[in-house]
């Protein structure tokens, strides 16, 4: 089950589950059903309302949360939260009580409940909150800056990123890979290869591990 399923990574992590022999059906949770996933083998959309809660999933194994906006995009702090904290959360929450053993969750680079920046700290806290939910398996994704098509899914094209992808070709190598800009995809991979091989823990991947893990 995947929740933030339009996203950069979401968008990856689906099409990467949908091409892995091992996943037996893929259920994503939209806020509106796309009309060209209606026929994909294997997909099925739910559309939910996460202020209301989420009642009736189907049982799963596996939950991915790559829920995300930024405080830019929502207008406000608070609107910001109820994104990136109340809506993972539930979703969390609702996939545990759906058969979940196993969570891989997309936070941020620089997540800690203690953080002074608003972001870091909503990152921080929910990380916090989902690892109390229980799960067998909770892996945790902190990637650098994302890359990928944010055109081609609609989305606004932020102006750091289209920085930082013109010079990641050319000058990448003289970046540090733990705050390398990294691609959506890769970061979708390494989420899904973490998750299926892990037994028991938490698990934090930094962008260096993603670039390596997603390679």
């Amino acid at each position: 089950m995947v929740a933030g399923a339009t996203g950069l990574v979401g968008r990856a992590l689906v099409e990467a589950l949908l091409a892995d022999s091992a996943v037996g059906a893929v259920h994503v949770l939209m806020r509106a059903e796309r009309p060209d996933w209606r026929k994909r083998n294997g997909l099925t959309q739910h559309v939910v309302d996460y202020r209301a809660g989420l009642s009736g999933l189907p049982a799963v194994d596996d939950a991915f949360c790559c829920l995300g906006t930024t405080i830019k995009v929502a207008g406000s702090q608070q609107a910001f939260r109820a994104v990136d904290f109340d809506a993972a959360l539930n979703f969390a929450r609702a996939a545990r009580a759906a058969g979940a053993a196993r969570l891989g969750l997309v936070s941020a680079l620089g997540a800690n409940a203690r953080s002074s920046v608003f972001y870091n700290r909503v990152k921080g806290e929910l990380e916090q909150a989902v690892v109390a939910l229980g799960y067998d398996c909770v892996v945790i994704a902190r990637p650098s800056l994302l890359l990928g098509d944010r055109a081609a899914l609609g989305q606004p094209v932020r102006t750091g990123e289209r920085i930082a992808a013109a010079l990641t070709g050319p000058l990448g190598w003289l970046m540090p890979r733990a705050v390398r800009p990294i691609q959506a995809a890769t970061v979708a991979r390494a989420l899904l290869r973490a998750v299926q091989r892990c037994d028991a823990g938490v698990y934090g991947l930094s962008s260096s591990d993603l670039l390596a893990f997603g390679s």
